[in-house]
């Protein structure tokens, strides 16, 4: 695994081309009329070193398709059209939905074509809502993402989009930490345990705060994703849901052991029968061990049932 300490470097004294500085930033949402606001979780990129290295980072380029989650005023936008990439992006803000063409247009009309903004919430967007991602073959999410929701993003387009097979995020360092983090340490919880359902993910970078307007109060970092499992059936996702619930309710109670805070969803021939120690706690499971107790849970349930439904019949035969 590669991490950089610092996104923030020489970069900045290349030539920008159409990529924006504070100074643009600041103009544009002046004329705009756009002030970030911490419902939407807006924090805003004025380094053009920074999105360049982001969007390298996301290998994208002539041919690649990519969603961008919360475009904000467009700095990272440009600099993954810059790529040669094309770009649908997923605006949750009105205003910023709506001035972001005129900013493509503006600054680099070049990449027009190859650019779409949708004002959508994240967590609602579904594949008919973005026909052209829906088509392709594959695309990359490529984003900056809101600190207070970027899991539940994540997870929820893995879910939606099967041809999602690989991200770069900028998000909350403290996010990035659980997002990577492996079995057996303290930040390891549900993020960690669900991502590794759908493949794996590392550290890219660790940017400062600096790079942003108005300034966090936290640092940030970059995480990068590879797809390695997609959900092909209507049984597959229901293993998902089950091996999920599971998850949740380990990490709910995770001082607990996985005997106690499971009790009233799996039996305990079950742990046994998954080969896990019921005395183990929830952050010792990869999410394959948690797919083992589910599929454990169904296969002992349903054992229970045929016990229990053919007990009259033996009762009389027995008579």
């Amino acid at each position: 695994m590669t991490e950089n300490t610092d996104m923030h470097d020489s970069d900045n004294s290349a030539g920008h081309g159409g990529l924006l500085g504070a100074a643009d930033i600041r103009r544009i949402a002046a004329s705009a009329g756009v002030t970030p606001t911490k419902k939407f979780g807006q924090n805003f990129v004025i380094d053009p070193g920074t999105v360049r290295r982001i969007a390298r980072t996301a290998e994208v380029g002539d041919g690649s398709r990519v969603m961008e989650v919360g475009p904000g005023l467009g700095s990272l936008t440009l600099a993954i059209l810059e790529t040669g990439a094309a770009v649908t992006a997923v605006e949750i803000d009105p205003p910023l939905a709506e001035r972001l063409p005129g900013t493509i247009a503006e600054r680099m009309p070049e990449a027009v074509e190859r650019f779409d903004v949708i004002n959508r919430d994240a967590l609602k967007v579904v594949p008919a809502d973005t026909p052209d991602l829906a088509a392709a073959e594959s695309f990359t999410l490529v984003a900056n993402l809101p600190y207070n929701v970027a899991t539940p993003i994540i997870i929820t387009l893995l879910e939606r989009y099967p041809n999602l097979t690989g991200f770069v995020v900028m998000v909350q360092k403290e996010v990035a930490d659980r997002l990577t983090a492996g079995p057996g340490s303290k930040i390891y919880g549900t993020p960690s345990v669900k991502l590794q359902w759908f493949g794996t993910a590392e550290k890219a970078g660790t940017i400062g705060r600096n790079v942003f307007w108005p300034a966090p109060n936290v640092d940030s970092a970059l995480v990068r994703f590879t797809r390695t499992h997609t959900d092909r059936t209507e049984a597959d996702e229901d293993r998902r849901r089950r091996t999920f619930a599971l998850v949740d309710a380990a990490f709910a109670q995770r001082r607990k052991t996985l005997h106690a805070a499971l009790r009233k969803t799996v039996p305990a021939d079950a742990f046994a029968s998954a080969g896990i120690d019921p005395s183990a706690r929830g952050e010792t499971l990869t999410i394959d061990r948690f797919a083992a107790l589910a599929d454990a849970t169904i296969t002992d349930a349903a054992v229970t049932d045929d016990t229990l439904t053919s007990r009259p019949a033996e009762t009389e035969a027995g008579r």
